[in-house]
């Protein structure tokens, strides 16, 4: 729910202020410079269409009420943030340079993914839940408008950040240590790609 209330949050300063859409959205080829729009993009959401922001924040409620009681409140924000950066990195890595990008996507699409990890035991979930992804899938290159980059940026990290929590046997009394080392150990190592790409794709203010 706060990241719902985040992303409303800044959808009506996107309103407000004259201006402040310009701001948030993810460039990669001035990301080097005004790095925040690595995060802020991903709450950052059209202003065209409502449906923007109302289809996403639905989504997050309905993966969110299911992974937060599984994970816990720390590790959620934790996947949450992880997936939102990696919907960003998928956008650095894949995307034109000039293109300009927005919304909670990558997050969401992170949140999508690390639910198969999370209920990998439940063949029939699972099995619905693939449908929908092959939808997902398909509309991403079908429909313009849609960042299949930050979608695939945003899954591969929320998959990913899953599997450090959810594989970790029960019985393992150093559990939590581990989930923590090794969602520690994902965050450098995308810190590190996303400066990498960042780097790459800058255009010389000279």
């Amino acid at each position: 729910m706060i990241f719902i209330g985040l992303n409303v949050f800044v959808y009506l300063l996107q309103w407000i202020i004259p201006g402040f859409t310009r701001e948030l959205v993810l460039i990669p080829a001035i990301a080097a410079y005004e790095p925040w729009r690595l995060i802020s993009s991903a709450f950052a959401h059209s202003t065209g269409s409502f449906l923007h922001i109302l289809m996403n924040m639905y989504g997050v409620y309905i993966f969110g009420t299911l992974l937060e009681p599984r994970l816990g409140r720390l590790r959620f924000t934790w996947l949450y943030l992880l997936s939102a950066l990696g919907g960003s990195l998928g956008v650095m890595l894949l995307s034109p340079v000039t293109t300009a990008t927005l919304g909670a996507s990558g997050a969401l699409a992170g949140l999508f993914l690390a639910t198969f990890v999370v209920l990998r035991g439940n063949k029939q979930a699972l099995r619905q839940m693939a449908i929908i992804l092959a939808l997902n899938v398909v509309l991403g290159f079908v429909v313009s408008g849609i960042s299949w980059q930050a979608h695939l940026g945003g899954a591969v990290a929320g998959i990913v950040a899953a599997s450090c929590i959810m594989l970790i046997p029960r019985s393992n009394p150093q559990r939590s240590k581990i989930q923590l080392s090794l969602l520690g150990a994902l965050s450098a190592a995308m810190l590190i790609l996303t400066y990498l790409a960042v780097e790459a794709a800058k255009w010389p203010l000279a």
